[in-house]
């Protein structure tokens, strides 16, 4: 099988701590296969759910995207991605929740930390710094030009993780319509707390 990752600087040696191993299971009560993927960042790794489509990452950044199906009614799927810059690369957590946050306008009356949450929690061994905020998706694309357009789309939800890892840190992001992600959100949890 060809490696995913090939042409992209996560294939690099310098990122061998982060890798894709695709295993080929039986699928429970049929003679099919089908894809599990295991996610590992810097030694400790998660069974991704089958649900979970993985997808070619859309940009060098991106270590691993998933497509995260939609829950009936909404339009599109929610989005999964795993950013590595580097070790030590992409900012601190303070500069990355406020511009998290800065994509989302909250709704008339409120501000953005009345429709945010931030916890901090463990994963494994790894202290992360998890964000929940749900608004007005100021979609834009690519998101560093400031002369690209701005799509708003409404009732949209992000859960952010900042795994402060070692060899780290590493930003996970899953974006999509809130119906959607609230459906998505215990795989999601469980996904992490499974780093092992």
């Amino acid at each position: 099988m060809d490696n995913p990752l090939k042409g992209n600087t996560m294939g690099r040696a310098s990122a061998v701590i982060l890798t894709l191993l695709l295993l080929l299971q039986p699928a429970a009560g049929g003679g099919k296969s089908s894809l599990t993927v295991t996610v590992t960042l810097d030694g400790l790794k998660s069974d991704a759910p089958k649900s979970w489509k993985i997808q070619e990452p859309s940009n060098k950044f991106r270590a691993f995207q998933f497509a995260l199906p939609k829950a009936e009614g909404d339009k599109e799927d929610a989005e999964l991605v795993i950013f590595y810059f580097g070790e030590g690369g992409g900012g601190g957590v303070a500069d990355n929740l406020k511009r998290w946050k800065g994509m989302f306008q909250a709704p008339e009356g409120k501000s953005i930390d009345d429709v945010s949450k931030v916890e901090k929690l463990k994963i494994g061994n790894v202290e992360a710094t998890y964000l929940d905020v749900q608004g007005t998706y100021l979609y834009k694309f690519p998101p560093f030009d400031p002369n690209a357009k701005i799509t708003k789309k409404d009732n949209f939800r992000r859960l952010g993780v900042v795994f402060a890892s070692e060899k780290g840190p590493y930003f996970i992001t899953v974006t999509g319509p809130a119906k959607t992600v609230e459906s998505q959100k215990k795989s999601f949890d469980d996904w992490l707390k499974a780093f092992k």
